[in-house]
């Protein structure tokens, strides 16, 4: 099967471009906009709206394969690739990317994104975006070809030995943490809330507001599920703000005991408690975190996020257990097939992949990982795109469930 032509075209994201050094720095909510001056590059404002790429690959038979290239909210910042505005980068697709796609003979999923990953333009690799979109249309192409679901290619390809079936999905909330908790409870999700506790003020200048909410959270949990066995994991994310009010001390570890106490009988993971704005630092911290958790029989678990971002990173934090489970960030590690390595070395070094992502992504770009996770065995993927939950959900759990049944139907 050939590939004849690449088509480009633009598109909104499901969720929002935000400038989180701005954010950090004190920015005032108004209404759903923020108040203040942009810091991060890129930024004309502190919130903009999250664009993509859709680009389709039209096959010989006049199938079309596609993928959509995407990039994270916080776009900019914890080391990642600069803003990803599609004006800029349909051009570059077009003259640098498809002329190396066209009369091209589809071989392995594996061979040609590797290819396409590890491509440089003048010298540069391609920003994470393009690589991201192009390694999901690849999969499609793939997939269509083979006639069988990207699921089984990717299980097929890496020789993953899991069983198609069902993983967690998590789901996120964003600022409406109560509602959205609600709709989360009603529908069963997995895993919940995260919460966005991305400033100060939420979680408390002593922590106080969040254990407020978990402890809410957990009553809530009991009040409205329609069965018993629902224990669904809270998953909080802090976005290094435990850093914040205590210094980044020791004392972050009583707080966490304080938090698993207030989530019981529930299990809780926190994610990103610290950010220290370096890499290495970024892991010592974790690390040791970790190791006081471990040794003080704190249940908790600790979820990796921030300076987290690449397959290499993956692999540093793996090897360091910085963290009991590690969130590979979609997006930031460009080609998709940096997401199938980066969960089966998680596996492998018995460390939770979290098959994550951001709200600022697209329901193709949600399918496809959907499929990863599924192929790979995750320990959790994040229903996303967005913040309003039921729109996530859907997109995720409904794919998750189409490739389940056509899995269940061969055998």
């Amino acid at each position: 099967m050939k590939i004849v032509d690449l088509v480009c075209s633009a598109g909104r994201t499901g969720f929002y471009f935000d400038d989180q050094r701005a954010i950090k720095k004190g920015a005032k909510n108004d209404g759903f906009n923020y108040i203040g001056e942009p810091v991060t590059e890129g930024f004309t404002r502190i919130r903009m709206p999250g664009e993509s790429i859709s680009i389709m690959l039209i096959l010989e038979d006049g199938s079309v394969a596609y993928g959509d290239c995407a990039a994270v909210q916080y776009s900019g910042a914890g080391g990642r690739d600069p803003l990803f505005l599609a004006k800029d980068f349909i051009p570059f697709i077009e003259e640098n990317i498809k002329p190396k796609l066209i009369n091209r003979d589809i071989t392995t999923f594996k061979e040609m994104a590797e290819e396409f990953d590890n491509l440089h333009i003048d010298g540069k690799r391609l920003h994470t975006a393009i690589r991201y979109g192009i390694t999901q249309a690849i999969l499609d192409a793939v997939s269509k070809a083979d006639k069988i679901t990207m699921a089984e290619v990717i299980k097929n390809e890496y020789n993953t030995g899991v069983e198609i079936k069902r993983v967690p999905i998590f789901t996120q909330s964003g600022d409406d943490r109560y509602i959205n908790a609600d709709k989360m409870i009603i529908k069963e999700a997995d895993v919940l809330p995260h919460a966005l506790i991305n400033n100060v003020e939420k979680l408390g200048r002593h922590g106080e507001e969040l254990l407020k909410y978990v402890a809410w959270l957990r009553d809530r949990v009991i009040a409205l599920r329609s069965r018993d066995d629902y224990n669904p994991i809270f998953h909080i994310d802090l976005y290094g703000t435990l850093g914040l009010i205590f210094d980044n001390n020791e004392s972050i570890v009583d707080y966490m005991g304080e938090l698993e106490n207030a989530a019981m009988p529930f299990k809780l993971r926190v994610e990103g408690p610290v950010d220290v704005e370096d890499r290495e630092k970024q892991m010592l911290a974790l690390r040791d975190l970790t190791k006081m958790v471990d040794e003080r029989g704190i249940k908790l678990e600790i979820v990796a996020d921030e300076w987290c971002n690449t397959y290499d990173d993956i692999v540093y934090f793996a090897d360091n257990r910085a963290g009991h489970m590690l969130q590979i960030k979609t997006p930031d590690l460009g080609g998709i097939n940096n997401i199938v390595e980066s969960i089966l070395y998680c596996i492998k070094k018995g460390i939770g992949a979290y098959c994550g992502g951001t709200c600022n992504e697209t329901n193709r770009s949600a399918e496809v990982c959907t499929n990863i996770g599924i192929a790979c065995g995750a320990a959790q993927v994040l229903a996303k795109p967005g913040m309003g939950v039921d729109e996530g959900y859907m997109i995720v759990n409904n794919e998750m469930n189409r490739v389940v049944a056509l899995a269940n139907r061969k055998k």
